[in-house]
């Protein structure tokens, strides 16, 4: 390699690594398709090792590839962190929170306004991620993750397990009448989020083992279920915590005490780069004051 490569390029081959594909790259860093095409053809060239292999028109990570995007994605983190530190003047800087939809929309965008009250001079940015458990971004000092709790690199703390329950909105439930038993919920269209395991698991749960296949619609989006669930198109297997707010304004209502314990948490997720700058540290404890219940 005969000259350092450009700080666009290497953001633009972490970016691609994260993604899997240029558009989103594109979109991501304000720049055209083809300008990010080049800047990765150049990053090859000033390497002297292919990054890509090419099948028709797609580019896929070599192995080779997929180190190098690693050790960047690594060496960038450690720089904003260094910046952030060195930038900041007791709590002020700018705090990137990647925070999963559900979590940011129905509990962290309603919260937020007091963190800003207590740290005014701490610029926010709140970003979402391209998978619920990503904890790759680069750009974030913080993550809220709806994971395993298996997250590489970074320091993690459970923030709050997540039990699921029939929820479904006043107007459903007065057209089906009483729901005496948990094989009521089959009178209805059950809302699906990616597959049908949990609803599989819950009737299994309340002992309804004789029933009909209840396709439903599958949602990519817990927020789209929700919505759905309030507009009366069917039952979801919702979130207590996540629904909160529209359990207690009378949008959803729960019908059966039976619960099932999801094998996924909320968990809040810090690079160790990022864990010492003193916004991080205030957010991390306003966050913990929020949820005094969380399970750290």
């Amino acid at each position: 390699m005969t000259r350092i490569p450009s700080t666009q390029a290497l953001r633009a081959l972490e970016s691609f690594a994260r993604h899997g594909a240029v558009r989103p790259v594109a979109e991501e860093m304000h720049l055209t398709r083809s300008a990010v095409s080049h800047q990765l053809r150049l990053l090859e060239r000033d390497l002297g090792f292919a990054l890509f292999n090419r099948v028709g028109t797609r580019l896929i990570l070599t192995s080779r590839g997929e180190a190098f995007a690693k050790d960047v994605r690594g060496a960038l983190t450690q720089i904003s962190g260094s910046a952030s530190r060195n930038a900041a003047h007791g709590l002020s800087g700018q705090l990137t929170i990647s925070c999963t939809p559900g979590f940011a929309a129905s509990w962290l965008s309603p919260k937020i306004e007091s963190f800003r009250t207590t740290c005014p001079d701490v610029a926010l940015s709140i970003i979402t991620p391209s998978s619920l458990d990503e904890v790759s971004n680069p750009k974030a000092d913080v993550f809220i993750t709806f994971s395993e709790g298996t997250l590489i690199g970074v320091n993690v703390e459970l923030l709050k397990s997540v039990e699921f329950t029939p929820l479904l909105s006043p107007a459903l439930a007065n057209r089906m009448g009483n729901l005496q038993s948990p094989a009521d919920v089959l009178r209805s269209e059950l809302l699906h989020l990616s597959g049908r395991e949990d609803w599989a698991r819950w009737l299994k749960l309340a002992d309804v083992q004789s029933h009909p296949t209840k396709p439903g619609i599958i949602f990519a989006d817990m927020n789209l279920i929700y919505n759905a669930a309030i507009k009366a198109q069917g039952i979801a297997l919702g979130d207590e915590f996540i629904c909160g707010e529209a359990i207690a304004n009378g949008q959803l209502v729960r019908p059966f005490d039976l619960a099932i314990q999801s094998p996924k948490s909320y968990y809040l997720a810090i690079p160790p780069a990022k864990a010492e700058i003193a916004y991080v540290i205030a957010f991390r404890q306003w966050l913990l004051d929020q949820l005094p219940d969380a399970e750290t």
